[in-house]
């Protein structure tokens, strides 16, 4: 998408009272996948996107496979019942009076949750919602497509895509599917200790494995069959489900790692909701029974003359070479040195700096400043990325261009990305990176055991073509408050020896710093 004029632009400021009109040319060869939307206004995102303005934007493609070109995966998928299921955490508090029109305390229970009293109006309206644990502690639920606990319907033996959005600010989803105990009851309303109590006592089948096809909407090379999918604000997974039994599901929110997840911390399991699913056709095997299914669609929907070869790629373990969206970056089209990144939070003093820089020493990490452009890079090129975090994990986000993982190596070297590998460098095993090796994504966790274990970076190598648009956008922290509070840069893909000062040219400028207040 254009990142200009009144394209994707996100440095565009719509305040009260004023209208605007988007127009989002999709171009002919656009991936068909699940994306989304959501509020950028600098300064108030967290606060917006947390209250709810956020949504699934699903581009859907009709473009069959053939000898010159790769096709869209809703061709060989179409039919298949489809599960959107946007993921949220709307961390509302109640508050004590305030004074000097401040916002006073949250109202809190004797455990330390989140309290709203008959007639208070529950409010997202302060930054001290989202210190770091202040979620686990609110007590809130995380919700799918608006509902606490929903139950969904489905039936044995039924292959479904699930479009998954994870489109909260403050907690990692950990998702898996565990059968329940027959007759097993849910209260309304679960407190943290009785939640785990439900989970450990009646969720206690083994976790149902399900295949990931895509990733931030754009088609993996292989289904990637997993019994747990990790997802980072802002990340997305489309997942094809089946279930292998008749009864019910628990959907939970397991535990990650402390230093694979946003908060830093290893909170107990939660449940996110429950799958009912009424009898059909029994599955001995989950992976014969999908590629016996997928092998079947193909048969009948694909073109002849590129059929045997994506049955073959189906029976050498669901690969979707024919479907992926764009060719491997190799080696050969990098000619420029690598760009570099670092994630840093700067403590040392008691204004918090939350900072980017362009190289990996600490000491070149800098706020956002609205007036600077950080990045400029050429249209037509591809560069190779290599960033680090200096303090905790961030999710990477860049807009406009995708980018496909080379490696991901511990603070020992190890690359974890490739299938089958073990991430457990601070002894506790991290299953968010298996896999990632080649895959095509918009956002990306940056690992860091630091400050804890000092020096203790993990390194994220990526590359990325600049195709097709000019203009100006953000690369940003994904943990929105971070974000808000300086955690972005300015970057601009620009015309090769052209002029590189766009703003002029395009009117897109960034706000003056006088204009980002929060609401």
């Amino acid at each position: 998408m254009s990142p200009s004029g009144n394209g994707d632009n996100v440095l565009l400021s719509i305040n009260p009272g004023v209208s605007f009109q988007y127009e989002y040319n999709i171009p002919g060869d656009h991936p068909s996948g699940t994306f989304w939307y959501h509020t950028h206004r600098h300064g108030s995102t967290a606060l917006q996107v947390s209250s709810g303005m956020a949504g699934a934007l699903i581009v859907r493609g009709n473009r069959l496979p053939s000898t010159t070109a790769h096709g869209d995966i809703d061709t060989l998928v179409k039919g298949m019942t489809e599960r959107v299921l946007v993921m949220q955490q709307i961390q509302y508090a109640c508050r004590e009076p305030g004074k000097d029109g401040k916002p006073g305390p949250i109202k809190v229970n004797k455990d330390g949750t989140y309290r709203c009293d008959p007639g208070d109006v529950g409010k997202i309206d302060d930054y001290d919602l989202f210190a770091p644990g202040q979620w686990g502690k609110s007590g809130r639920y995380t919700t799918l497509n608006g509902v606490v606990l929903p139950t969904f319907h489905t039936k044995q033996g039924d292959v479904e895509r699930w479009r998954m959005i994870h489109a909260g600010v403050r907690d990692t989803i950990s998702m898996t599917l565990v059968k329940m105990k027959p007759n097993a009851q849910i209260g309304a309303k679960l407190t943290e200790a009785a939640e785990e109590k439900f989970i450990r006592q009646s969720c206690t089948g083994e976790a149902i494995p399900y295949n990931l096809i895509a990733a931030d909407g754009l088609t993996m090379g292989a289904a990637q069959a997993t019994r747990v999918a990790t997802f980072q604000p802002g990340y997305r997974f489309d997942a094809l489900v089946v279930f292998p039994e008749a009864g019910r599901y628990c959907l939970i929110d397991t535990s990650s790692p402390g230093a694979g997840s946003v908060n830093g911390d290893t909170p107990g399991p939660r449940l996110m909701g429950t799958v009912t699913v009424d009898p059909g056709t029994p599955v001995p095997d989950i992976a014969t029974y999908l590629t016996n299914a997928l092998v079947a669609r193909a048969d009948q929907a694909m073109p002849p003359v590129v059929k045997p070869a994506i049955v073959a790629d189906l029976k050498a373990g669901l690969k979707f070479t024919q479907f992926t969206p764009h060719p491997d970056i190799e080696p050969s089209e990098i000619k420029a040195p690598p760009q570099e990144l670092t994630f840093f939070i700067d403590t040392s003093t008691d204004d918090t700096k939350f900072e980017v820089g362009n190289t990996l020493k600490t000491a070149d990490t800098k706020p956002y400043d609205p007036n600077r452009i950080d990045r400029q890079l050429i249209l037509g090129t591809a560069d190779e990325w290599i960033m680090q975090s200096h303090y905790v994990g961030h999710p990477f986000h860049i807009h406009v261009n995708p980018f496909q993982i080379v490696s991901i190596t511990d603070p020992s070297g190890k690359d974890v990305s490739a299938p089958g590998s073990i991430d457990d460098a601070d002894g506790k095993v991290d299953p968010q990176y298996a896999g990632l090796k080649g895959v095509w994504k918009d956002t990306l966790w940056i690992k860091s055991l630091a400050p804890k274990v000092p020096g203790a970076y993990y390194t994220v190598k990526v590359r990325t073509r600049y195709q097709r648009y000019i203009g100006e956008f953000v690369l940003h922290c994904h943990i929105l408050d971070h974000e808000d509070n300086g955690m972005m840069q300015n970057v601009a893909v620009v015309l090769a020896q052209g002029d590189t000062s766009l703003r002029a040219a395009e009117g897109a400028k960034p706000m003056a710093m006088d204009d980002m207040k929060h609401p």
